[in-house]
């Protein structure tokens, strides 16, 4: 469950602070996938389901990417009947909190959503936790639509593993998407709708800016 949810605020804040950190070192430089796909020659609609810790902060970086048209806070790797938060944070369900993330192939490749997912939206180093949630609801995943998004993934982890672009390999799963069953309605735009909650200001917002930094051309004002 998110710290939010859990800890008076005096707890939160130095729980949060200390996530701080990892949320500034979690955004690191890294190359352009080698295998991807063309950007499309016409307007369209694809999908992206991703998994890297709690979804509030996750799907605010993605709905700062220019050429992503909505994103969606859901879950992800278990069964409908256990497709519900408080079931999910028990950590027994096989749901990972995930994000849907529908976007144009003509304006941004699915290699480039990759990029920020592991350079600014989460750690893909850490096991079943980021920050300062723990659990395998909040392991690092990528969920493929399709046999091109398995090789992108597959080859994109396998290019930063031997290029050591980070202190330890990537535990990133690669999965095929079964289904994605969108969460609460009170999860979605969570930090638009509470930027002055602690364990926002502390994990989320400096994913977002790390994004406005390190990816100027990509970045969008929402």
């Amino acid at each position: 469950m998110h710290t939010g949810f859990v800890l008076g605020s005096a707890l939160l804040i130095v729980g949060a602070s200390l996530a701080c950190n990892s949320a500034d070192a979690s955004a690191t430089t890294i190359p352009n996938p080698v295998l991807d796909a063309p950007l499309a020659s016409v307007k369209g609609e694809q999908i992206a389901v991703l998994a890297g810790g709690c979804f509030w902060g996750v799907e605010a970086v993605f709905e700062h990417v220019k050429g992503v048209t909505r994103v969606t806070s859901g879950y992800s790797g278990g069964s409908a009947d256990t497709a519900q938060y408080g079931t999910v944070s028990t950590g027994a369900t096989g749901h990972a909190e995930s994000v849907r993330i529908v976007y144009d192939p003509s304006k941004i490749s699915y290699g480039q959503l990759l990029k920020v997912f592991f350079s600014v939206a989460h750690d893909p180093t850490e096991l079943n936790r980021q920050g300062p949630d723990s659990g395998t609801q909040y392991r690092s995943a990528i969920f493929y639509g399709n046999e091109e998004q398995q090789r992108i993934a597959e080859a994109y982890i396998n290019q930063l593993n031997k290029a050591k672009v980070f202190g330890a390999a990537i535990v990133t799963k690669v999965s095929p998407l079964q289904s994605f069953y969108e969460a609460e309605s009170y999860h979605q735009d969570y930090l638009a709708h509470h930027p002055d909650e602690p364990y926002i200001i502390f994990n989320d917002l400096p994913k977002v800016e790390n994004l406005r930094k390190q990816f100027p051309d990509l970045y969008k004002a929402k």
